[in-house]
């Protein structure tokens, strides 16, 4: 018996000696494992707490060298779920939810995450109005972000209905004629844009009222940096 002791404290420490850092969960498990190389790996649990007015929360999921990987979950200090977000190499690749503090869907992301290895990388295009027909794909320059990719819905978070919808491709807004919106700054609720002919005989776009009365109103203010899907540190 004494033996048998032995040798499970054996096995149990030969398994924590290739971790430089970890903490052990209450039900026994080893969480937020940094390896010998100080990446983090495995499951971990990551607590904010509530400073300057910010609300606190804390968010689980899936590191792979040092990267967030898969699903990751953020919940209030309550407990109550306001996040759910995919990843992959890091950035946020796929389908993500928010939700109000109170449980309620806010909105419905969608982005298509870019191979850190690869400097060019080919994406599919699908039809704006029939999401399972591929119609093309394109060569697109890695530049190290997510990009905005597919249908984002806005919701009321008390009645759960869809209130707003955009759909962008690779990073650009596309009305519901299948036009693409090219603007650096795109505000939030943007109408359809359609394309008319100028005297030239060469396709001009007519911008949005939306896009028109935002560009007036911050004509000589600094850049917004828009949401890219990068991470820095924790979400």
């Amino acid at each position: 018996m004494r033996f048998f002791l032995s040798l499970l404290l054996f096995v149990s420490l030969n398994s924590y000696s290739q971790w430089k850092d970890f903490v052990i969960s209450v039900r026994g498990d080893t969480l937020n494992r940094v390896d010998m190389k100080g990446k983090k790996q495995g499951p971990w649990v990551v607590n904010v707490p509530d400073l300057r007015g910010e609300r606190g929360y804390e968010e689980e999921g899936y590191f792979e060298n040092d990267l967030k990987e898969g699903t990751w979950k953020r919940f209030s200090l309550q407990g109550v779920k306001i996040a759910e977000e995919n990843y992959r190499w890091g950035k946020l690749n796929g389908r993500c939810r928010y939700y109000t503090y109170n449980g309620g869907l806010l909105r419905e992301e969608n982005w298509r995450a870019m191979d850190p290895l690869r400097q060019y990388d080919t994406v599919a295009v699908y039809d704006i109005k029939d999401p399972t027909k591929m119609v093309g794909e394109v060569v697109v320059k890695n530049e190290g972000i997510s990009m905005r990719h597919g249908t984002w819905n806005y919701y009321d978070p008390v009645e759960g209905v869809i209130v707003q919808t955009e759909k962008y491709q690779l990073n650009k807004l596309v009305t519901d004629d299948g036009e693409v919106i090219d603007d650096e700054l795109k505000p939030m609720g943007i109408g359809k844009g359609k394309m008319a002919s100028d005297t030239a005989g060469k396709k001009a776009m007519t911008k949005p009222r939306a896009i028109l009365d935002y560009e007036k109103k911050n004509s000589g203010k600094k850049k917004i940096k828009a949401r890219d899907g990068s991470t820095s540190g924790y979400q």
